[in-house]
């Protein structure tokens, strides 16, 4: 049997934190290797802990845990982004806090995950990027992590309701490598039949109710 109190890096992002105890915190990480994980970290709360800062929403980096029953330890953390832009992009953080809710509703223990971290990675880069609309991120994110999901009904492509843009749009949205995902942008008109697409199909196959769009919704419309 495998020596399940081995070390072991995982890269990944932290995606929930939550307090546990007096001065530990429960972290949920999207993995590349194990999918959605649980680990404990063992005073991270406080104040000179070394995992204090890495154990925040949206840390992205390398974290070494030792494997339990039933969740992992956190031992330690090298992380290569805080994304600490969205300290000044209220809007974009709370887009964020979005894709991470979707994320961690979207996956699952023990699965492998290197396209939906990769997705997430560059979609919260994209949130940074004024050149991009937080809107059409939005989009952009949804339709290709339901498509990881093997749950995007491709036949948007050739829907004869939307014009020409928006179904190139799309068809792009679905195909096109993760690192060309967000070179494009579109006019007001475009996006606006883009979401009004993408809300529909999202209502009618992601049947969750996330705490975070309702924030989102409420402070941005």
């Amino acid at each position: 049997m495998p020596n399940m109190s081995q070390d072991m890096d995982l890269n990944g992002m932290v995606l929930q934190m939550t307090a546990s105890g007096d001065f530990g915190r429960r972290i949920v990480l999207l993995t590349r290797e194990r999918g959605k994980i649980t680990a404990f970290a063992r005073g991270a709360s406080r104040p000179h802990s070394t995992l204090l800062a890495a154990t925040n929403p949206f840390c992205f980096g390398t974290f070494t845990v030792v494997e339990g029953q039933n969740a992992y330890t956190l031992l330690s953390a090298r992380i290569s982004n805080y994304f600490q832009g969205f300290r000044e992009d209220v809007e974009g953080m709370c887009y964020g806090s979005y894709f991470l809710e979707f994320a961690a509703w979207y996956t699952q223990e023990n699965m492998e995950s290197s396209d939906t971290l990769n997705l997430l990675y560059i979609s919260l880069k994209a949130l940074l990027n004024p050149k991009i609309p937080d809107r059409l991120v939005r989009c952009i994110y949804e339709i290709r992590l339901m498509e990881i999901n093997g749950e995007y009904p491709t036949d948007v492509v050739s829907d004869s309701s939307l014009s020409e843009a928006a179904r190139y749009s799309f068809y792009f949205i679905l195909t096109s490598p993760l690192k060309k995902l967000y070179s494009f942008t579109v006019s007001e008109e475009v996006l606006k039949e883009i979401e009004t697409q993408q809300q529909r199909i999202r209502r009618r196959i992601v049947n969750h109710n996330f705490k975070s769009l309702d924030v989102l919704n409420s402070m941005f419309g």
